[in-house]
């Protein structure tokens, strides 16, 4: 305890921030990457006018309410102000749009990566460059603006994600870590940098349009793991710390996805491994060998590690909101029958009875489909559960059901990967909040994978912990590679916890998978109905 407040009185303790779905988290971790303090602010997306979005009030107010929970975790452990930090990181949810005007005015609302509104763009594109885009990218964003003869393209000087825009803020640079940098456009992977054939193209297809900018102004500057990214301003330290306690001067890691620091929090940057980052959507991520022979529609994302590795990224847009609600709602129930239960109790016992259901949910067909999913094919959200008359309905059941289909969008792009690539994976380690009950979690993830799954000691702490790490490396990697600064600096002693389905589990899994992919059709007709 004395030596990690000498370490923080010192300024030498260093920080990673990142911004989730449902919640920021700021991790401050010591000289041996240990977490020693917290913090955390809920907020919640929200649609208006068609669109999914946080408001700039929303995006600045829980930056520094986040901080501030963690100066107060750092005075109730240590007794001391949080004045001095060695190294910051920033980290949030990829892709989406913001976009400015030249004197950095915000012109449109944040568009996040939940929208499904960008799919003439995205399909145009993907068949320009012959290269997958997704829905979700930043290009396709400002791609179909553009196609929407919106008043405010003419206006844009500068675009970029949620964790360029932090940065930029507290820095006053306009750069981006690669592995964020490549879900807003494509990247050459030899050069570090966007690809430039591509922005060619891009600018070429735009002109034909009446639109005179060029893309390459547009976006931010891409660094690699390890470089300076700049250094936090007076004006940024008062963003981030309204007590103004906080010194200027911290050098910045360059800003991530929430995608990179789910790597680093799992040491999956290395080729043939990759990991599963659940919580409030889904997606994973496998460090491939060689480029994918197609692009398969834009189900499969081609981005990196955060030091430029080419990675595959299957993403769903759902995954534990859905049961999330449930799960609030049997707690209402057991109040209103007049008993109290704690939440994680609540989440222990419901999740934990999904492990007593029959293997294939019986007859159960749950769709957690809050937004649309890309990889399905649907664009608009409707949750829905859905059974037969004679289905084993009971509690059991239906909790497997709302695990199982958490992971459905997400095993349709992972059959890609291995049934059409026949890409090799020789460690596959989860983290995020799906874990957090591990047994069931455990057990759905396996099934669905048909390959076992890790959880490190770690995962708990997930991205902020991540990013905090990119900072340590930084300013401490004294020339080593990530994956080298990785295996034998953050997670040589690392504890690691192994889990295979069982053959009965996995048969279970496939046979609800059928059920689900059938059933799409329901989903369909509910988003044509209602």
């Amino acid at each position: 305890m004395a030596e990690t407040k000498e370490l923080i009185q010192s300024g030498n303790a260093i920080l990673g921030i990142e911004f989730g779905s449902t919640r920021i988290k700021a991790v401050l971790i010591d000289e041996n990457h240990t977490p020693i303090a917290g913090g955390a602010h809920d907020w919640e997306n929200r649609l208006e006018n068609g669109v999914w979005t946080y408001s700039l009030d929303d995006i600045l107010t829980g930056l520094s309410s986040c901080y501030a929970d963690l100066k107060k975790d750092v005075q109730t452990k240590y007794g001391i102000k949080l004045t001095k930090i060695k190294a910051l990181g920033i980290s949030a949810m990829m892709h989406g749009y913001l976009a400015f005007d030249k004197n950095d005015k915000l012109l449109v609302p944040f568009r996040t990566w939940r929208n499904t509104i960008t799919g003439q763009a995205s399909e145009e594109l993907s068949k320009l460059f012959g290269y997958p885009i997704p829905e979700r990218w930043s290009i396709s964003h400002f791609y179909q603006s553009i196609l929407n003869n919106e008043s405010h393209v003419k206006d844009v000087a500068f675009f970029t994600t949620l964790a360029g825009f932090i940065h930029m803020l507290l820095t006053g640079e306009k750069v981006l870590g690669i592995g964020d940098a490549s879900g807003m456009f494509p990247v050459e992977f030899a050069t570090k940098t966007y690809n430039a054939k591509m922005c060619a193209q891009f600018n070429d297809l735009i002109k034909s349009k009446g639109v005179s900018q060029k893309l390459e102004d547009l976006l931010p500057k891409v660094l690699v793991a390890g470089q300076n990214a700049g250094t936090l301003t007076a004006e940024g330290a008062k963003l981030l710390d309204k007590d103004g306690d906080l010194e200027p001067g911290t050098p910045l890691a360059p800003p991530e996805g929430d995608a990179g620091t789910g790597m680093v929090a799992t040491n999956s940057v290395k080729p043939r491994t990759g990991n599963v980052s659940a919580g409030t959507s889904v997606f994973a991520m496998v460090v491939l060998e060689k480029d994918l022979s197609k692009a398969y529609n834009g189900k499969i994302d081609l981005v990196t590690t955060p030091s430029g590795e080419l990675t595959a990224m299957a993403h769903a847009n759902n995954c534990t909101g859905e049961y999330d609600k449930w799960i609030k709602l049997f707690g209402e129930a057991i109040t209103v029958c007049g008993f109290t239960v704690d939440k994680g109790t609540l989440y222990q016992n419901l999740l934990g009875a999904a492990l007593k259901g029959d293997k294939d949910c019986g007859g159960c067909i749950p769709y957690n489909y809050i937004s649309g999913e890309s990889m399905t094919g649907i664009n608009e959200g409707r949750p829905l559960f859905v059974r037969k008359q004679n289905a084993e309905f009971n509690l059991a059941n239906f909790m497997r059901g709302q695990l199982f289909t958490s992971l459905g969008a997400l095993r349709t792009g992972m059959d890609i990967l291995f049934n059409e690539e026949n890409v090799k994976i020789d460690r596959l380690t989860g983290h995020g909040g799906f874990f957090k009950t591990q047994e069931a979690g455990l057990t759905a993830m396996a099934s669905a994978m048909h390959t076992p799954i890790s959880l490190m000691e770690t995962a708990g702490e997930g991205g902020p912990w991540g990013m905090a790490v990119l900072a340590a490396y930084l300013v401490k990697a004294d020339g080593a590679s990530l994956s080298d600064y990785l295996e034998s600096k953050v997670f040589a002693s690392a504890k690691t916890k192994t889990f295979e389905a069982s053959k009965e589990d996995i048969e279970g899994f496939n046979k609800f998978f059928e059920n689900y992919t059938k059933g799409l059709a329901v989903e369909r007709a509910a988003i044509e109905a209602i």
